[in-house]
């Protein structure tokens, strides 16, 4: 059997982590058909309804629900009477795809300094080895929030929020890689390619990446998530994304004192965030345990038991 087909066999053993990839299967249908799903409901997320607010009442939406109609399927937001439903659809495809590209930049930068560190001498393994422990004692939001409190606002946000997240938050990656370089290097395959004239690169190449992948795919898989959370976070703080690109920590931030006029505002994404990081959480464990061999048989001893008990 080849190796991916034993990594499906055993997460399909997973019914959590199945329910998992449909449910992120679903999100990342609907972030990229954001454009479509708005057309058939004939909405957009940046058009004000100032009719479909009640400014003597602050800005509320008129009618109930928080506005839901045919028109608006999810009702409008305060003060603006801009759609939620096509903001939400939106925000999905602005949160998913920062912290798919913040956590391609992590894994890139972790791995190379991961093995740099590894296969180096001890001079460089030191000298990456504290650059990592420097990175993984940064508070992550909080230098994220310094430093996108000072870019100016004409970088395209989206993409500078990927960046700060992926440049501040990759020594965890790097950490693992660098353990995982060290041990296998020692293995006979790999001082056989030292021998025989191989350069660092073509090592790594050949001879450490693929071995690598496993524990790469499981911490990435867990990454996605975190990276939603700061982004999340950022944007609810005010250094985020910017209006009037939708994404749901924004939307978070201008719910905030809407949560008793109208919940909808604030329960919508904040269910949604929810859903995707539980979701994308349960799917890491998953992968991880469909990876690990160790815990594959743990996972089939204990459904061996269950078999037995319930027999």
């Amino acid at each position: 059997m080849t190796v991916r087909s034993v990594f499906w066999g055993r997460l399909r053993t997973q019914r959590a982590a199945l329910v998992a990839a449909g449910v992120v299967a679903l999100l990342v249908v609907v972030a990229l058909a954001a454009p479509l799903l708005t057309a058939l409901e004939g909405q957009d997320p940046t058009t004000y309804h100032p009719d479909l607010v009640d400014s003597a009442r602050g800005g509320v939406p008129v009618g109930s629900f928080g506005g839901i109609s045919g028109e608006h399927w999810l009702g409008v937001e305060p003060q603006t009477g801009r759609d939620l439903f096509a903001r939400l659809v939106y925000g999905a495809r602005v949160s998913l795809g920062v912290a798919l590209a913040a956590t391609a930049v992590q894994l890139f930068v972790g791995i190379a300094v991961g093995v740099a560190a590894g296969l180096g001498n001890r001079w460089m393994d030191q000298v990456l080895s504290r650059a990592t422990d420097v990175i993984v004692a940064l508070p992550l939001v909080v230098f994220a929030l310094a430093l996108m409190a000072i870019v100016p606002d004409g970088f395209p946000r989206p993409v500078l929020v990927a960046l700060v997240i992926g440049l501040v938050a990759w020594g965890g990656v790097a950490r693992i890689v660098r353990a995982q370089t060290v041990t296998l290097k020692e293995l006979d395959h790999v001082a056989a390619a030292r021998l025989s004239g191989w350069r660092g690169p073509q090592i790594a190449r050949r001879e450490l990446l693929p071995a690598l992948a496993a524990p790469v795919i499981t911490y990435a898989a867990l990454l996605v998530p975190t990276n939603i959370t700061v982004e999340a976070a950022l944007s609810f703080l005010g250094v985020g994304v910017k209006p009037p690109t939708p994404s749901w920590g924004q939307m978070l931030t201008a719910a905030n004192v809407w949560y008793q006029a109208a919940p909808q505002y604030l329960l919508l994404p904040a269910g949604a965030l929810f859903v995707t990081v539980l979701a994308l959480t349960v799917l890491g464990d998953g992968v991880r345990t469909a990876l690990d061999p160790r815990a594959a048989s743990r996972l089939r001893i204990g459904t061996g038991r269950k078999r037995e008990v319930s027999a």
